[in-house]
């Protein structure tokens, strides 16, 4: 696309009122393009609109209009999430009208070097783990992207003095052309959002591009354990830098034998950064996460001792192996984050005791089958909800689990009180309650963060 600054005076469609929509909306208002903005809510369920109408900006909601895209358009800023089968996008394409998300807008505004992390997990707990590090070794980061605030209003504040820490979907690197960040990690590719991408050739495509116009001068963090991260390390353009879990390393970040996070450079000297047993959070997925971030942070010129120091202290993230409580001797964890079944087959693996597991969701088009050694081997019962309640109940019932408990009703508060409740009946003392859904949230809640604060309020209420 071109500079925003070539919008002004032009029609520009925002699609969709979430928070990317809002800013994308009040940016390109600002600088003076003619901004439309079309959701498909109704107006009474689309608090954002008010806003924007007050500050002058059209807004037309309750469905697409077929006149949205016209003659004078030069441009739609899409929400991730809405998929590019929507009319008004299919218009667009066959129009010749650009289609972008706030990711490539942002990029083009923004004066401070990006830091661009994805994967299918590990994203979250990853980039507020670099955002630390920056942050203790005054590096100035901001934090942005899928993780807080909307990029392009971040973008806009930056300094060249600053570093971009930015949290990418898949959704939002699909919407991209001529991003290219500074420093790009994919942390792993597995098998989910399947029913937007259609094929995983589409998704690891899309997250793929992440890399698609990196230069020498850039640099790329790629998982060495991961097959599709190591099918990019001989094909980037950039400066190539592993972490590994698995396999000592020539260059990279990796766990040793003895368990220490270790960084060698290019010239062979070796930094030990931290024992894995000092790490503030816990499980095997937690390390990979360490280790991709001390890589990130060791490119952006961390010190080896800022990245420890965060290491040990860092706690977690909110709705990720989160502990809640205890109660009556059984331990609550809520792990709304993990949306698909690779997230928690890794959680769940995190703990030694045994495991009452809540999970379910929406259905995706997977026939979960992929739990099924982990319900043989790590889970003492399960309690399923939402759209994926009998296909899980299908492989729980393969894995010759006894103890299974559904949840019928559609009603997401009343689901996860009685999904909690039958999970105690099922728990003995010293046992883990473990709300980790395998699913995404979107059949019954409106996000992973609304089903994990009604999870910790159900058990709060015990």
């Amino acid at each position: 696309m071109k500079h925003p600054s070539k919008y002004r005076g032009k029609k520009v469609v925002v699609l969709g009122l979430a928070r990317s929509g809002v800013a994308a909306a009040k940016f390109f208002h600002e600088i003076g393009a003619q901004v439309i903005v079309n959701d498909r809510k109704s107006r009474e369920t689309s608090p954002e609109a008010d806003e924007l109408e007050a500050l002058g900006i059209s807004v037309v909601c309750g469905g697409h209009p077929p006149d949205l895209i016209s003659g004078d358009t030069v441009l739609v800023v899409k929400n991730p999430g809405i998929p590019y089968t929507a009319p008004p996008l299919v218009q667009a394409v066959e129009q010749g009208v650009e289609v972008v998300t706030e990711v490539e807008v942002a990029y083009r505004i923004c004066k401070a070097p990006i830091i661009g992390i994805t994967g299918s997990n590990g994203k979250t707990t990853t980039t507020t783990l670099v955002g630390l590090m920056l942050e203790e070794d005054k590096l100035q980061p901001i934090v942005a992207g899928n993780i807080g605030r909307a990029l392009i209003e971040a973008a806009a504040e930056a300094s060249p003095d600053h570093w971009m820490v930015v949290e990418l979907s898949s959704f939002q690197l699909k919407g991209t052309h001529e991003f290219r960040p500074a420093i790009a990690a994919l942390l792993n590719v597995y098998e989910t959002h399947l029913d937007y991408h259609g094929s995983m050739e589409d998704y690891t495509a899309s997250k793929a591009k992440l890399f698609a116009n990196q230069t020498q001068e850039d640099k790329a963090i790629l998982n060495a354990d991961h097959p599709v991260c190591q099918s990019l390390v001989h094909t980037s353009q950039a400066q190539v830098m592993l972490f590994s879990r698995q396999k000592v390393l020539d260059h990279g970040v990796y766990l040793s034998k003895d368990g220490v996070l270790t960084y060698r450079d290019k010239d062979g000297n070796v930094q030990p950064i931290l024992p894995a047993k000092e790490l503030g959070i816990r499980g095997s997925h937690n390390i990979e996460n360490a280790l991709a971030a001390s890589a990130i942070a060791l490119c952006a010129g961390a010190s080896a001792e800022a990245i420890a120091k965060v290491l040990r202290e860092f706690r977690g993230v909110e709705h990720r192996l989160e502990f809640v409580s205890r109660h009556g001797g059984v331990s609550f964890y809520n792990d709304s984050k993990a949306t698909n079944p690779a997230a928690t087959t890794k959680s769940v693996e995190a703990f030694d005791k045994k495991i009452i597991l809540i999970a379910g969701g929406l259905d995706r088009g997977s026939d979960y089958s992929e739990l099924l050694p982990l319900l043989k081997s790590h889970v003492k019962a399960i309690v399923t909800l939402g759209e994926t309640r009998e296909k899980i109940n299908r492989v729980a019932r393969e894995a010759g689990l006894s103890a299974v408990e559904t949840v019928d009703t559609a009603n997401s508060a009343e689901a996860i009180r009685e999904a909690v409740q039958a999970a105690v009946r099922l728990a003995g003392e010293e046992d883990i309650v473990l709300l980790s859904p395998a699913c995404a949230s979107w059949d019954m809640f409106p996000s992973y963060e609304e089903r994990g604060r009604m999870f910790k309020e159900s058990v709060h209420n015990l």
